[in-house]
């Protein structure tokens, strides 16, 4: 199953969920429409909702009302992890994404956190419309983990000594935590048993892992037109990741120094020899070996759920979350 046809098994719901994220945006402030339309409008493959979708009609069967209410969370998510897109840009003072300028290099930093911030809190009003005091108390929680993750992230940056496991934690809360509760939600708003919700909970938190982990892969083996932002970026920020984390800990003497040095730098003076080392000392295969695994945990964890075409269509989200190229 491609990835065009996992997104077929929910079409219509898909299509209801972006409408209704364009009747969302509406706002008395034209710049904040021009900016929220500027970036929802921008590309994505808006995973984060599908895994909703998706977690909702493979965990119960939706009447009309939580069909509804699945389609307004999975607006929510989509406005959370648009918000946070924000704000990182302006934090790590990026000037591309998705192939496009950013919105803070288009508007300025200003404008992008405050749209930022209206983005939030619009998801936080439909939130009350939907009325799931279970969905309020999950996403609160996630919002306040992905924020923690931001900071820690902010913190290993330029820092050569951060560990595996310090990074997988930052992965966990700051990209991982949305999927986790992505899928929670949908199957909270389906009424799913408790055992189908942890199931679901589980297979959310690998999946974001996995992607994440894939992610930072692409950033010493893609191109730019690939990724739709510039090559290096991780690096010229200083970001210590997985696959530099290995480089240094397994390459030979002067690709450690190199890659040391960059990250204290956050210089992109030797991008191409870092490329290199990377490539060549297996921190690739490492890291997709990481992620496959994670993957691997993930189809696991949904096992209790009956077989149907979303469950297979979720199966095949956490197949291509490794395999994708951009």
């Amino acid at each position: 199953m491609q990835p065009i046809q996992i997104h077929d098994v929910v079409a219509n719901e898909f299509g209801q969920v972006n409408d209704y994220i364009v009747s969302q945006l509406s706002s008395d402030i034209p710049l904040i429409e021009q900016i929220g339309y500027y970036i929802i409008s921008n590309g994505g493959k808006r995973l984060r909702p599908l895994l909703v979708l998706l977690a909702a009609k493979a965990s119960a069967e939706l009447d009309k009302p939580k069909l509804d209410q699945a389609i307004q969370m999975a607006t929510i998510i989509e406005f959370i992890h648009t918000s946070t897109l924000l704000h990182d840009d302006v934090v790590d003072e990026s000037d591309m994404r998705r192939g496009k300028k950013t919105a803070n290099e288009e508007w300025g930093n200003a404008p992008s956190v405050l749209v930022g911030d209206f983005l939030y809190s619009r998801a936080f009003q439909i939130m009350v419309d939907v009325g799931s005091m279970q969905c309020m108390s999950i996403l609160a929680k996630t919002t306040n983990i992905i924020a923690e993750g931001e900071v820690q992230q902010l913190i290993n940056c330029g820092d050569p000594d951060t560990t595996e496991e310090s990074y997988l934690k930052v992965i966990q809360y700051k990209t991982a935590k949305l999927f986790e509760g992505a899928a929670l939600c949908g199957a909270v708003i389906a009424g799913a048993s408790t055992e189908y919700q942890e199931a679901l909970r589980h297979f959310g938190m690998y999946v974001g892992t996995a992607f994440q982990l894939i992610d930072d892969v692409m950033d010493y083996t893609s191109t730019a037109e690939e990724m739709g932002k510039s090559v290096g970026d991780d690096l010229a920020e200083g970001k210590p990741t997985l696959p530099l984390i290995f480089t240094m800990k397994h390459g030979p003497k002067d690709a450690v120094e190199r890659v040391r040095q960059a990250i204290l730098t956050g210089g992109l003076d030797q991008l191409d020899a870092i490329i290199n080392d990377v490539q060549n000392c297996g921190a690739i295969e490492y890291t997709q070996q990481k992620a496959q695994e994670q993957a691997d945990l993930a189809i696991d964890s949904i096992a209790p759920l009956p077989e149907s075409n979303y469950k297979a269509a979720l199966t095949a989200l956490a197949n291509a979350s490794v395999k994708r190229r951009n």
